[in-house]
């Protein structure tokens, strides 16, 4: 994450350990519907979703933030565990003193890096204890992998620290002080530049610039109206589903680009290759990675993410034209699927569905939030 990023994530977990619950369990769903309502007060949440947090007692969890006003509907526990229940927080619907004023970019990032967080290797089957002090110690460490615990830190969550030192995510812990291990620094909340970045850096004093931002696209309002009406029921539900989606909040005009562009063919420098290549040597679970977001985002959104918001999510820092590619060869490599050349249509491929990562059933439209539309 960027130092921003950073400070985002420590102000989440700041909220959620000033709330009056009784444990972990409370705290890490508090954590996890919290950046999901931050924009607005509502956030989704599936029954699946709630399982995958591991808690000892999920529906003493669930009643301890109805006490706070938190408004949960029983169906989290009686309806289809892939149906997203919106959950509303009352804090979070206030315009001022805001506790957690996030714009939208903010709130999509952290909201990956609290499911990448929870969702590593050494701390993914630990109880919830584990995985909140993993939340907190990532999101304080230095860009030397160093941190000191907060006066915030959850008290239950300190019995759970030499676990997170026998499973790799330290290498270090002395009283108050940690080092966070190498394999888990791109999750860090001041981390240093990765080698992308670096390459990317590189590339450029060549004179290999990528620009950052697609140049002003003339919308043409009515051309997108009649290919609307031209495209397949389907088609037309996904693009709107883009179009409204009160998440993305994307302009119009971006969107009708996308779907309304002909997909030319992509020739390859060699430098983005090279920038490839030295990428994905520090990114060694891209695969897993890529294809669990595209779950979370879809259960969030009702529609998968683009090429951008993928790698921006999972804080992949990389030129456009370098982002490209990796999607490009976690397509090439089953990792991920998608219905090309259909715009956000990203899920996971074969690979994953190998391992189990699998999108949940399709949700009805009443379950996905959007903005009215015209």
């Amino acid at each position: 994450m960027s130092s921003q990023q950073g400070e985002a994530a420590r102000t989440l977990l700041s909220y959620a350990s000033s709330l009056t619950l009784p444990g972990p369990d409370a705290q890490l769903v508090a954590v996890v519907v919290a950046i999901r309502a931050a924009r607005g007060g509502v956030g989704n949440l599936t029954g699946a979703d709630l399982s995958a947090l591991r808690l000892g007692d999920a529906r003493e969890a669930i009643d301890a933030l109805r006490h706070l006003g938190w408004q949960i509907s029983d169906a989290l526990f009686d309806d289809d565990p892939a149906t997203p229940v919106p959950i509303t927080v009352p804090d979070l619907t206030q315009t001022d003193d805001h506790p957690l004023p996030f714009g939208k970019n903010v709130r999509s990032r952290v909201s990956g890096w609290t499911t990448r967080v929870l969702s590593a290797k050494p701390v993914k089957k630990l109880p919830p204890a584990g995985r909140l002090a993993g939340l907190f110690l990532t999101a304080h460490s230095t860009s030397k992998l160093l941190g000191q615990i907060p006066s915030d830190f959850p008290e239950a969550c300190r019995a759970a620290l030499p676990d997170l030192l026998q499973k790799g995510f330290l290498t270090e812990l002395s009283e108050d002080h940690y080092r966070l291990d190498l394999a888990v620094r791109h999750l860090s909340g001041l981390r240093r530049p990765a080698e992308g970045e670096q390459t990317t850096e590189a590339a450029k004093a060549e004179g290999q610039v990528e620009r950052r931002t697609r140049p002003a696209v003339r919308f043409d309002p009515d051309a997108w109206t009649q290919w609307k009406h031209a495209a397949s029921p389907a088609l037309r539900r996904h693009a709107e589903a883009v179009e409204y989606c009160a998440v993305c909040e994307l302009d119009p005009g971006q969107v009708a680009a996308a779907f309304m562009e002909r997909v030319r063919p992509q020739f390859t420098p060699k430098w983005i290759k090279n920038a490839y290549g030295e990428w994905k040597e520090t990114h060694p679970d891209r695969g897993p990675q890529a294809a669990e977001f595209t779950v979370a985002f879809r259960v969030e959104h009702g529609h998968g993410p683009s090429h951008n918001q993928l790698c921006s999510g999972l804080g992949w820092d990389a030129c456009r034209s370098v982002r490209g590619f990796i999607v490009r060869r976690l397509l090439s490599n089953e990792w991920l699927m998608d219905t090309s050349p259909v715009p956000w249509t990203l899920r996971p491929g074969t690979m994953a569905q190998a391992q189990g990562i699998v999108l949940p059933k399709a949700r009805t439209s009443a379950a996905v939030a959007v903005r009215p539309g015209p």
